[in-house]
């Protein structure tokens, strides 16, 4: 795997870099801080993202067993859970919620007293979680990815390097309300412009996919697009492995590309889960979450699979991969 350039997190006053003091150390001595971490997929296929928000705490001095607490819950891909995994998590008194997705909507109904950081979102603003960026208000603040304009590019990625698709399939799960409501109709006018057809294909839970692709086949589509959702992230490499067995170009969240689906484009969600830290961090500080401002992701990897396209017989043109941030041999 090939680096060109660094994935950053950056807020509207510039790059910050934090690290736990001393000073800031001692005041929290002999305090045991507790998060309640809402998950909407499972433990497995959020390990990593899990791993990279305790690597970012550890680097603020949290250390799980002597000075930290995490109490899981995971919805195992059945979002209708979520509403009462979050009012666990409230009775259990926790100092600060994480969560992501379609937990954000769930943990917001459930409290407006304990502070709630996003590990990532879409359109925190569009979807009401937040008043503003700049101004969260309430008891929400944390990341975005900015999810229907990355997912609408990804078309225009595709057509790049598949100029002749017509047909695109669009993998998506119905239980997520932001779908719907903020990226399809995105997608729909880039789809517009570039003159493609867009087949939607819904997925719920895990045992889903092979039924979505036998669909897919049925209708002749010449290519898979999945969206940003946490059940189709969990099972990266379920889509990956379908698309390749159709022999079909397939593009999503770098993760795809990762389990070797043939392109992606979008954040690093492992960056934007390990800065979430910073979030909690400065709420265990007395940093209200209304007072901080929710950050944006800057910087967006554009993903290319080498070996799957050599699997496939695909050759990439020239344009194509001279954009590529990351090329996988």
């Amino acid at each position: 795997m090939k680096t060109r350039r660094e994935f950053l997190i950056a807020s509207s006053a510039g790059i910050v870099l934090l690290a736990a003091t001393p000073a800031s150390l001692a005041q929290q001595k002999g305090k045991v801080w507790r998060i309640g971490f809402l998950g909407s997929a499972s433990a497995s296929g959020f390990a990593g993202r899990v791993d990279a928000l305790r690597a970012g705490l550890r680097e603020l001095g949290y250390v799980e067993g002597r000075n930290l607490v995490i109490e899981f819950r995971w919805a195992e891909d059945k979002y209708e859970r979520l509403p009462d995994l979050a009012a666990e998590l409230v009775r259990l008194k926790v100092d600060v919620i994480v969560t992501h997705g379609p937990g954000i909507p769930a943990a917001k109904n459930a409290t407006t007293t304990i502070p709630i950081v996003m590990a990532v979102s879409g359109d925190p603003v569009g979807l009401g979680f937040v008043a503003s960026l700049a101004r969260p208000g309430g008891n929400v603040t944390g990341m975005t990815g900015i999810n229907p304009e990355t997912i609408a590019k990804r078309l225009e990625l595709l057509m790049d390097a598949f100029p002749r698709t017509k047909q695109v399939a669009v993998l998506f799960n119905p239980d997520n309300p932001m779908y719907s409501r903020l990226v399809f109709p995105t997608m729909e006018a880039t789809a517009k412009s570039l003159r493609l057809e867009l087949q939607q294909f819904g997925v719920r839970r895990s045992g889903e996919f092979d039924s979505a692709f036998a669909a897919m086949a049925k209708r002749r589509v010449d290519a898979v697009v999945s969206v940003d959702d946490p059940v189709l992230i969990a099972n990266a490499g379920a889509i990956a492995n379908l698309a390749a067995k159709m022999r079909l170009p397939s593009i999503g969240l770098p993760e795809l590309a990762e389990a070797g689906g043939l392109m992606a484009y979008g954040a690093n969600r492992r960056e934007l889960f390990r800065r979430a830290a910073y979030f909690v961090d400065r709420i265990f500080k007395g940093a209200k979450p209304g007072d901080l401002p929710v950050e944006q992701a800057t910087r967006f990897e554009t993903v290319l699979n080498l070996k799957t396209a050599k699997a496939l017989g695909i050759q990439f043109p020239q344009a194509v991969l001279a954009r590529a941030d990351r090329v996988i041999e």
